[in-house]
């Protein structure tokens, strides 16, 4: 490890977490989502652990592309579909899965000559973002079995409040979709990553749903640690992060009773006590909204960040009397110090930061 912020990817958490999601609903297939750059964590690195996942899924074509291109050989589905002909074709070429959303993307798969995959119907059943109204899907349903290019017709869905365990938004949107997939044999995928570990609708979803066919589970998050519900972490659910952010303390200093420190001098010191200076900063993906007081875990102990974030750089409170040394690590969250922790003191979450890793030194993959 050189001196700048890096994330250290621990592969072998990855099949702890797979089994704990397949442990939450044994009877379904699961489709790990790894679009992102697998939220960051390194999507071929990743793709390549996760042999013994059924499916990936990807947002776009270019994202599907590299995995195939890294000789992926498990389906690999478009969230977001094709837009072109030229899309779709490459599609058909390489048996990417689809993703179909609108109208014009039903029209594509009715125009294109040769070639035919496995094709995902989305309903909206109140996401309100993609997808078909439940009344359209009867007409939908027979119109793309008629397709030549769709090999294999699923339904899929996608429920906005999973992760809200007492919200009535999850059972009314699993309520609707029911009255879609009751009479549907195909298979069928309506539950990400909170619903999965949150909902025993969807461990028992051939009775609750009425499923005849394939269920499918869409495991992003979890996948990678972390949980989906603001009152836990990953540990709390049985699972373990993948990656662990750190960087190092690369200068020690004494800091004096009303010294100011960093930019504008937001930050003052009330006390004497000793400064660290950290090779993390936004240029690496500490963003600057995390605030005062953000832990940051240094030799076995949490430290408080002070004043504003820079590019390259965060100030840390040691303490009076601290024994901390430039070179020593420093876990901007991981193991110890749960991104779930961390994300509020910059007004995110989890996702956010993760995704957000910027990657200027380049991350190390262990098993």
């Amino acid at each position: 490890m050189t001196f700048g912020a890096r994330a250290l990817i621990r592969l072998g958490a990855l099949q702890h977490n797979l089994r704990v999601i397949r442990e939450a609903a044994p009877d379904a297939s699961i489709m790990a989502v790894i679009k992102a750059n697998a939220y960051g964590h390194g999507m071929q690195a990743v793709a390549h652990s996760l042999e013994s996942a059924d499916a990936f899924a990807v947002a776009r074509l270019p994202e599907a592309l590299r995995l195939h291109e890294a000789g992926i050989d498990r389906p690999i589905v478009l969230l977001a579909g094709v837009v072109t002909t030229t899309e779709l074709k490459e599609a058909l070429l390489r048996r990417f899965e689809i993703v179909v959303h609108s109208i014009e993307q039903v029209e594509l798969l009715e125009a294109v000559a040769g070639g035919a995959t496995r094709v995902w119907l989305k309903v909206d059943t109140g996401m309100n973002r993609l997808g078909f109204s439940p009344e359209e899907a009867s007409n939908l349903i027979e119109r793309l079995q008629s397709c030549a290019a769709v090999a294999e017709l699923c339904l899929m869905s996608h429920l906005a409040s999973a992760d809200e365990l007492d919200s009535p938004v999850t059972r009314n949107q699993l309520a609707l979709f029911r009255t879609v997939v009751e009479e549907f044999d195909g298979p069928v995928s309506i539950a990400n990553t909170p619903a999965a570990l949150g909902w025993s609708d969807i461990a028992n979803a051939r009775n609750s749903l009425g499923i005849q066919g394939e269920q499918w589970i869409r495991a992003g998050l979890a996948l990678f640690g972390i949980s989906p519900f603001a009152d836990r972490t990953g540990a709390d659910l049985g699972l373990t992060p993948v990656m662990q952010f750190e960087a190092r303390l690369i200068a020690v200093k004494p800091l004096r009773e009303g010294a100011r420190v960093g930019y504008r001098g937001r930050y003052q010191a009330q006390s004497d006590s000793v400064l660290g200076i950290i090779s993390a900063g936004y240029g690496d993906g500490f963003t600057r909204h995390f605030r005062t007081g953000t832990p940051i875990l240094l030799n076995g102990r949490r430290v408080p960040l002070i004043g504003n974030v820079s590019m390259d750089m965060i100030a840390v409170d040691l303490g009076l009397g601290a024994t901390d040394k430039a070179g020593d690590i420093a876990i901007l969250w991981g193991p110890g110090l749960p991104v779930e922790e961390i994300a509020p003191w910059a007004d995110a979450i989890p996702y956010e930061l993760v995704c957000g890793v910027m990657n200027r030194e380049e991350s190390e993959i262990v098993d």
